[in-house]
């Protein structure tokens, strides 16, 4: 047997284009441009790639595009004036700042001074409250975008047993929430978890999120289980050259789960996609308009 393979590439492409239909209709119908607001501050070659990425796919969303890029040096009173400023700029419906920031800034300080109504990457103590509490709220795109590409391959996650590895504030524990949202039967597991491969063994689903490069092994999974590797590591290959894989052990995984997701070409590509989700959803909301239908 070998896994089908979830084309998270085709499936963000497909979201994407949902989105750019539903902006045109709220330009139409009610004179609304969703905008999004990315803050960068420094330099790092990865998370500039990562903007360039989230804006050009914004524009191609028809969606505006404002970029604020601050040297690594901007003291944390400047950026909090800068978000106070997006908070008020009534163009702007999506803040988000991109992390990791420079050492010295404190994260939690700046994402909290974004209105939770803005709060794009669903981080705001305030979404986070109302997600955990089973209300509607802006949810991490990375956790979205899992549970999309699980409901690919099951048009219901009902009564199914999921294990999460990981527990960080950004995947593991919204994925908890967004997963019990679906019915499904919840495992957490973390450093600390005692005989992990014997608990992947009973799992239907299982959501890797550790940042431990193949942690998960082939032999640990039940056979036919679904995967999804939020994982993304640089290894370098007996050959010297390096590469990207996930956290689990994709060739051997390959063998024994009913499906999973390549990396790279899985869970990344619906993060930005679902940045645009989020986007339209928050003008939408702001706007006092009904849901978009994405």
């Amino acid at each position: 047997m070998t896994a089908q393979i979830i084309d998270g590439k085709a499936i963000a492409a497909d979201l994407r284009a949902r989105v750019a239909g539903e902006v045109e209709r709220v330009k139409r119908e009610h004179g609304l441009q969703p905008g999004l607001a990315v803050v960068l501050i420094g330099n790092d070659p990865a998370s500039e790639v990562y903007v360039r990425t989230k804006q050009k796919q914004t524009v191609d969303a028809g969606m505006a595009s404002f970029e604020h890029k601050l040297p690594a040096d901007t003291s944390e009173a400047d950026i909090l004036a800068l978000i106070a400023r997006l908070n008020r700029d009534e163009a702007v419906h999506g803040i988000l700042v991109q992390l990791p920031l420079p050492k010295g800034l404190d994260p939690n300080t700046i994402v909290n001074a974004i209105d939770p109504a803005k709060d794009v990457d669903g981080l705001h103590p305030f979404n986070a409250g109302r997600l955990a509490t089973g209300l509607s709220a802006l949810v991490p795109c990375t956790p979205l975008g899992s549970i999309i590409l699980a409901k690919t391959v099951h048009a219901s996650l009902e009564g199914m047993n999921a294990l999460i590895i990981g527990r960080s504030n950004l995947v593991g524990r919204p994925l908890v929430q967004l997963l019990l949202n679906e019915n499904a039967t919840v495992t957490i597991a973390h450093s600390r978890t005692r005989d992990l491969p014997a608990l992947c063994r009973q799992a239907d689903l299982v959501f890797a999120a550790v940042g431990r490069a193949e942690m998960v092994k082939g032999d640990w999974l039940k056979p036919g289980a679904t995967v999804i590797d939020v994982g993304i590591n640089r290894i370098t290959g007996s050959d010297g050259k390096g590469r990207l894989v996930g956290d689990v052990a994709y060739d051997e995984a390959l063998k024994v789960a009913g499906a999973i997701t390549p990396v790279p070409g899985g869970v990344g590509q619906m993060t930005v996609a679902c940045l645009l989700v989020n986007t339209l959803r928050a003008a939408c909301a702001i706007k006092g308009l009904p849901a978009p239908a994405v």
